[in-house]
């Protein structure tokens, strides 16, 4: 990252968040954690009227009274800052959820993410819990402070002597809470790296589970699992006795302070200073302010939870800025979004595309793709070839932003790309990978993705893609669960639900990366004849497949990264002689 805020900027900007409910939410609460203070006054009033220390006007069922009206008020008090809490509570998760995912989706450049997607999961979900559970106590504080301090100046005022000693404890606890404090971000700390291991795993396993069935390494992997799981445990369970250690400790303090005020009371009330009503006040403030003294101690706690919970989400973000984190956003949670524009105007159609120069080499050294010059108009089919390796699927990635360019420009209609990773999205561009990704879900929202789109568009998409005949002999057809990656398609259905799924974007320059390879020549054809019968397509095609390369306007041929010739079929079936090699492999 650029730069890096403390723990409590985070804070400050996320209680910003919809300041007016916040707000709601912090009175309410205020009086909701304030208020029992009334109800040991009243306890005193009860017990002194029974004992006769109380005002011969005075009557116990007075109090009594006072006491049952008090909690049915504040009983509706609470249901009102309950869906005040829940409904701020719900905002600002989803904001920094959603701040997360975005980044993901839309931030400049390539993005290329430091952790897997089971690493990630946690950030989405433990992480941000951490940092929601924290800001609660925000709402909560005030309340239990102003208790904590009426009832500690109610009881002093009573009697200091005793109101001093059982003091001791009760800070304790917050005293011990400072003192564990490394330990706490240690454990904390290990507990969200054994996790992340787990989950990553988890996530590996499920796209290798053939691979471990062939190669026989079921055993192998399991034990790996248990493993990893038994680290996970003791990380856990340090993480969970600690936590629990403290809560005990803050717990049994009420006990250790009524012992206190039986011992010392005694004495007190037989000397008339201290009356039976004083007594029940103590004992009715005793448990609570223990707890408001637990809760700030548990608070200092979740503090040091949330700090690490907050540094692993900005190593997650790497790059961007602190800012992107927190920032204020519509979440549309009493609306309907903006509908997303699905079209382009003006200067962003598409007449022209070029590459100049463009060069990347990946960090580990392995060969990248140097200086490669790119040109094709408007309703061009353009080939890319060449054999395993050459940089094929290499230069399409970087073009697009996928990987990160060393060198070289991109001009869109002579108007240079500065951020080609943000550029070359729907509707100005369309991209289907070598092996394409489809999600456990039914056939039709892996085709849709979420679009409103009408049926027309739908029907169209899968004409295209030549995809009909199949849906008919699916079990429950558009609906049919496909299954984790598209497991109950076969490898063509896959590849054309993919191709679906683009021309469902209707984007200007449409980008396939050897989509045709697990296709049959006739159904091959049938889809690039489609495609240019539909109106004024323009493609991007990554193929060695002759159906492509006899249909296309130009065809560029890579060797070891490097464009080596380029022209039509004809031309360079003549004059390359790797393309000469490439066609007759092909046969």
């Amino acid at each position: 990252m650029t730069q890096s805020w403390k723990a409590s900027t985070y804070f400050i900007k996320l209680l910003r968040h919809r300041t007016l409910l916040y707000g709601v939410s912090f009175v309410l609460w205020g009086f909701i954690h304030g208020s029992p203070v009334l109800i040991g006054i009243l306890v005193k009033a009860v017990f002194d009227a029974l004992s006769g220390s109380a005002a011969a006007t005075s009557s116990a069922w007075t109090f009594v009274i006072l006491m049952l009206l008090f909690q049915l008020g504040r009983s509706g008090i609470l249901v009102v800052g309950e869906f005040c809490w829940i409904s701020y509570w719900l905002s600002f998760t989803l904001l920094l959820r959603r701040n997360l995912l975005d980044y993901v989706l839309r931030a400049k450049g390539s993005r290329r993410l430091s952790e897997s997607p089971g690493e990630a999961i946690p950030r989405f979900r433990e992480d941000v819990n951490d940092v929601t559970q924290y800001v609660e106590n925000w709402v909560d504080a005030g309340g239990l402070l102003t208790y904590a301090v009426v009832a500690f100046t109610v009881m002093f005022r009573i009697n200091p002597q005793i109101t001093l000693i059982i003091s001791v404890p009760i800070l304790s606890t917050v005293v011990l809470t400072q003192l564990l404090t490394p330990k706490i971000r240690q454990f904390r700390r290990t507990r969200r790296k054994t996790t992340d291991a787990i989950t990553d795993f988890i996530g590996e396993l499920f796209g290798a589970v053939q691979a471990v069935k062939i190669s026989g390494k079921e055993e192998t992997v399991i034990s790996h699992f248990n493993k990893l799981n038994d680290t996970r445990r003791r990380a856990a369970l340090n993480d969970t006795l600690l936590t629990e250690l403290l809560r005990s400790v803050n717990n049994n303090m009420v006990n250790v302070a009524q012992g206190i005020i039986l011992l010392l009371a005694a004495t007190a009330m037989k000397d008339g200073s201290f009356s039976v009503g004083d007594f029940a006040l103590f004992v009715t403030f005793l448990p609570r302010l223990t707890d408001t003294m637990s809760f700030f101690g548990d608070m200092l706690a979740q503090y040091r939870r949330a700090e690490v919970s907050l540094e692993r989400m900005q190593n997650y973000l790497q790059d961007a800025s602190p800012e992107d984190l927190v920032k204020q956003d519509e979440l549309y949670l009493f609306r309907e979004p903006t509908t997303l524009v699905t079209s382009v105007i003006g200067k962003d159609k598409l007449t022209r595309l070029e590459v100049k120069n463009l060069s990347y080499q990946f960090p580990d050294g392995e060969a990248g793709i140097r200086d490669i010059n790119l040109s094709l108009k408007r309703g061009s089919f353009t080939v890319i070839t060449g054999r395993i390796g050459s940089g094929k699927s290499t230069f399409v990635r970087v073009l697009l932003g996928l990987l990160p360019k060393d060198s070289g420009e991109i001009y869109w209609n002579d108007e240079q790309v500065s951020d080609p990773a943000s550029f070359f999205v729907p509707p100005r561009s369309a991209y289907t990978a070598q092996v394409p990704r489809l999600f456990s879900d039914s056939l039709k929202e892996n085709v849709v993705m979420g679009s409103s789109i009408g049926s027309d568009y739908l029907d169209n998409a899968l004409e295209l893609a030549v995809l009909k005949p199949d849906i008919h002999r699916l079990e429950k057809g558009l609906e049919t669960l496909v299954g984790t990656r598209g497991v109950k398609l076969s490898g063509g259905q896959v590849q054309r639900s993919a191709a679906a799924r683009m021309f469902m974007r209707q984007a200007e320059l449409m980008i396939f990366d050897d989509l045709s390879s697990a296709l049959d020549v006739e159904t091959e054809g049938h889809l690039w004849d489609g495609i240019f019968a539909a109106g004024d397509a323009t493609c991007l095609v990554v193929s060695h497949r002759r159906a492509a390369l006899q249909r296309a306007d130009q065809i560029l041929v890579l060797k070891e990264g490097r464009l080596i010739a380029q022209g039509s079929l004809e031309h360079l079936l003549t004059n390359c002689e790797e393309m000469q090699h490439l066609w007759a492999e092909e046969k």
